[in-house]
């Protein structure tokens, strides 16, 4: 049963189950830049993109949606083969993206931005309509100002050392179409110091996938691990042990054998003031945060049936027909992904991740992709796709590597799939994907260490 088919009758699921074997047509994806996403990983190694815990604003290519009522339309008539159909969908949704592009620096996931005259952003082809930034653990607003031309901002003030930092944007092209971008960057600690920078954020409510995930500023020398994640602990009241792997010398993960248990109070405290972490270079730090863990909701999507289950605390909560990568180009990794970003709606510009035309040119650029939750530092989302057949939900795998659900252009219907699923999601909720003929994601791959046996876990840590 589809979250759709709720509530309905025997005969009214019938006839809906009939209508979704319409023959399958096509189509599908998506990419973007600085502020924008790109579905697929295009066959490249998974291992040269590791995830960092400041969110990237980049998106994996959109698939096509699950058929259900409320479902958009499409584009109708199949092609001799999907690739035909995607790319002549590819295109028609792009003369739809706006001209104006946004470039926003430090791009997101920086470390060590200027605290001066580092920060800006600027338009081409365009004008801004807004930029807000802001102290990203407290929320707190930065004032900046747009310049008389509107094609440029810059804050106001100078910025703290050693402190997150989010920017949201907004354009308009002379045609009136917007788009937004986004980043997420630190700026610089001092030269003798070093700063490690956390997710998920105190206070905040998480699915039962989320590890604790910290990015240091600087590298952290191999003879100093073991003092570093000593002084970084994690407990749990659900009494689970906890440990830390470290994927490379300047990202420390540390989770349970298993998921935390759900309604768990976790806590992580960091005692690094003082601690070397590299020859002269001592960290700042020394302080107690704390999240809970929600509900248990894992999602297995099948790339052979076309479908997505949903359980939720054990029980099956809804079903939804789905379209992933194309085969074999664009196929989509098998494995446990935590959703570590959720946006009502993000730009996807194929250049991210490499897919361009004989021209340079983007494959596609698809300015509004609804209800996207990404899964893959290198570009897997799951989200919702307005411009794809609905026969495609269900019954083919069209995308360039992302999870695709039916959902309506600008995602404001609440009855699609799409939808449903994004407003019954959390970040640190897991999505498992299996039956794909492409290989299991890499651990560091977004926050995806649950890929890893426990065993080899445990080897990564400094404190064996």
């Amino acid at each position: 049963m589809t979250p759709s088919d709720a509530g309905k009758t025997p005969a009214q699921r019938s006839r809906l189950r009939r209508r979704r074997t319409i023959a399958a047509a096509v189509v599908l994806a998506v990419g973007g830049a600085v502020g924008v996403a790109a579905c697929g990983h295009g066959g490249g190694s998974d291992k040269a993109a590791a995830a960092t815990s400041a969110p990237a604003r980049t998106s994996a290519a959109p698939s096509a949606s699950p058929s259900a009522p409320g479902a958009p339309a499409g584009p109708s008539g199949a092609a001799s083969t999907p690739a035909a159909t995607q790319s002549r969908v590819d295109a028609d949704v792009a003369k739809q993206a706006s001209d104006v592009k946004i470039n926003i620096t430090p791009r997101t996931g920086s470390t060590g931005a200027d605290i001066n005259r580092g920060t800006k952003v600027f338009v081409t082809d365009g004008t801004l309509t807004s930029v807000t930034m802001t102290v990203k653990p407290t929320g707190q607003k930065v004032a900046g100002t747009i310049s008389a031309d509107r094609t440029s901002w810059s804050p106001d003030v100078k910025l703290a050392r050693g402190t997150q930092y989010q920017i949201s944007a907004a354009a308009t092209d002379t045609h009136g179409r917007s788009t937004t971008a986004n980043s997420v960057f630190a700026t610089v600690s001092t030269a003798g110091s070093f700063i490690g920078y956390f997710t998920p954020e105190d206070g905040s409510t998480v699915g039962v996938g989320m590890p604790v995930s910290i990015n240091f500023d600087k590298p952290i020398a191999s003879q100093d691990r073991a003092a570093v994640q000593k002084a970084v602990t994690v407990s749990s009241s659900s009494g689970q042990q906890v440990v830390g792997h470290w994927f490379g010398s300047s990202r420390l993960d540390l989770r349970p054998q298993n998921y935390w248990l759900a309604g768990s109070h976790v806590s992580l405290t960091l005692k690094l003031d003082g601690v070397e972490g590299a020859p002269g270079v001592h960290g700042v730090q020394d302080r107690t945060v704390s999240f809970d863990v929600g509900r248990s909701q894992v999602s297995t999507v099948d790339t052979q049936t076309h479908e997505m289950t949903v359980v939720r605390d054990g029980k099956v909560i809804g079903t939804i027909p789905i379209s992933s990568g194309t085969t074999p180009q664009f196929t989509t990794y098998n494995g446990q992904m935590v959703i570590s970003e959720k946006d009502q709606s993000t730009r996807m510009n194929s250049a991210t991740v490499g897919l361009k035309d004989k021209d340079g040119k983007s494959e596609y650029d698809i300015p509004d992709v609804p209800h996207a939750m990404r899964l893959s530092t290198s570009g897997t989302f799951i989200h919702g796709n307005y411009w794809a057949a609905p026969s495609v939900f269900g019954h083919a795998n069209t995308s360039h590597g992302c999870i695709g659900m039916a959902d309506v252009k600008g995602g404001k219907d609440p009855n699609t799939p799409a939808a449903w699923f994004y407003n019954h999601s959390m970040v640190g909720d897991v999505v498992v994907v299996k039956n794909s003929p492409d290989k299991t994601i890499a651990p560091d791959n977004g926050l995806n260490g649950w890929n890893m046996s426990w065993s080899d876990w445990l080897a990564g840590s400094a404190l064996r």
